[in-house]
């Protein structure tokens, strides 16, 4: 494994030296292509480089990689309404939004990505997922797996073990899907669970499903191992040579304008900025010298920003002025924490030096922090 892993290594600098046309025209019939990188961004970027780059109609590709852990939601999705943001945020989790539609996934190194490039007149997911199974059959036949008709991978019947998207272009079209092998289930189930309360939203959202990996069913399955089988399996239906080709999604020459499409996926304006529109409107429960107090909060949000923004405060509560200015300083800010701790701090400077104003002030902004 070690000195296929260094004979891939040796071919691939030589290709780096030439025009990227033979890099990719190398093989014909199929390629089938592996990152050296954990990094989500990078990862989706080189699906979007393939997809716009590449002439699916001479070769198709089918590209593995695995990803450092982080939350990949759908191109039309809601990250609030789908993940624990503030929870991401503790663990250091990243959030990418791909250019796929479907629902919200969790990757971390013990999950198998695999993503299937065709035309778009030779796009079928369905021959992909008895594809992986087939692999797994031939691995371990004692394996109870097999595709429904909603494109998953269960296993026993009832735990899914692959959830699927799609991207399909005018001419190409991919297919990806994810494949359990032995990913953090704890972690899974706690950062795709909302706490955000009072959602309004046309988004597409994600089905619940109950999960297993592949690793509880058996212990010896490692992702290096299905990787090879499905990419062995891949080449016996494609007639093209068991031979997997190791990328970096960095390198300009191999991939030219990839950074840009790397820089893209990480910006605010994709990952909470393409959010379909919707509305947030709840009852803020602020516990204040012995008593509760109910702030009611409704705000539209479109595009990731604040459109409309009405805090429904008692009566000298605050001052009526700064009142007035933290509404229109959250009016057309970004729906974000760290944007609203910042305009809340400034306007902080401004108010007149009472310890109780001050008190209230921060009390009211820290519970409004919490609804991002």
């Amino acid at each position: 494994m070690v000195l296929q892993s260094f004979k891939n290594c040796i071919w691939l600098s030589c290709v780096l030296r030439t025009p990227k046309a033979c890099f990719w025209s190398t093989a014909s019939g199929g390629l089938i292509i592996q990152s050296v990188s954990n990094d989500v961004y990078q990862n989706l970027a080189v699906e979007d480089w393939i997809h716009d780059n590449m002439d699916l109609e001479k070769q198709q590709v089918l590209f593995l990689w695995r990803n450092s852990p982080a939350v990949v939601i759908g191109r039309h999705q809601n990250p609030w309404q789908e993940c624990n943001l503030r929870l991401l945020r503790q663990k250091n989790i990243k959030l990418a939004r791909r250019r796929s539609g479907g629902g919200t996934v969790y990757h971390d190194l013990g999950n198998i990505n695999l993503t299937f490039f065709t035309t778009r007149k030779k796009y079928e997911r369905m021959e992909n997922l008895k594809l992986i199974v087939k692999a797994l059959k031939a691995l371990r036949p004692e394996l109870d797996v097999h595709v429904t008709d909603r494109y998953d991978i269960l296993l026993d019947g009832q735990y899914k073990i692959s959830g699927t998207a799609a991207k399909l272009g005018r001419t190409s079209a991919y297919h990806h899907c994810t494949l359990l092998c032995n990913a953090d289930k704890f972690v899974l189930s706690s950062v795709l669970k909302s706490p955000y309360k009072g959602l309004k939203s046309n988004a597409t959202p994600s089905v619940p499903a109950s999960v297993k990996n592949l690793f509880e069913e058996d212990p010896s399955l490692t992702s290096e191992i299905l990787l090879d089988a499905i990419a062995k399996e891949y080449a016996v239906q494609h007639q093209i040579d068991h031979h997997i080709t190791l990328i970096n999604p960095a390198d300009e020459i191999l991939l030219p304008g990839i950074s840009n499409k790397t820089e893209e996926l990480q910006t605010w304006d994709w990952v909470y900025g393409k959010t379909p529109k919707f509305s947030v409107s709840t009852c803020l429960n602020m516990a204040y010298k012995g008593s509760v107090l109910d702030v009611k909060v409704n705000m539209d949000v479109k595009h990731g920003r604040i459109e409309v923004c009405n805090i429904d405060l008692p009566e000298q509560w605050l001052p009526p002025g700064l009142y007035s200015e933290l509404v229109k300083s959250l009016t057309g800010s970004k729906f974000c924490p760290n944007e609203t701790t910042t305009l809340a701090a400034t306007l902080l400077r401004v108010c007149p030096q009472d310890n109780e104003l001050h008190s209230r002030w921060s009390l009211l902004c820290e519970n409004m922090i919490r609804l991002m």
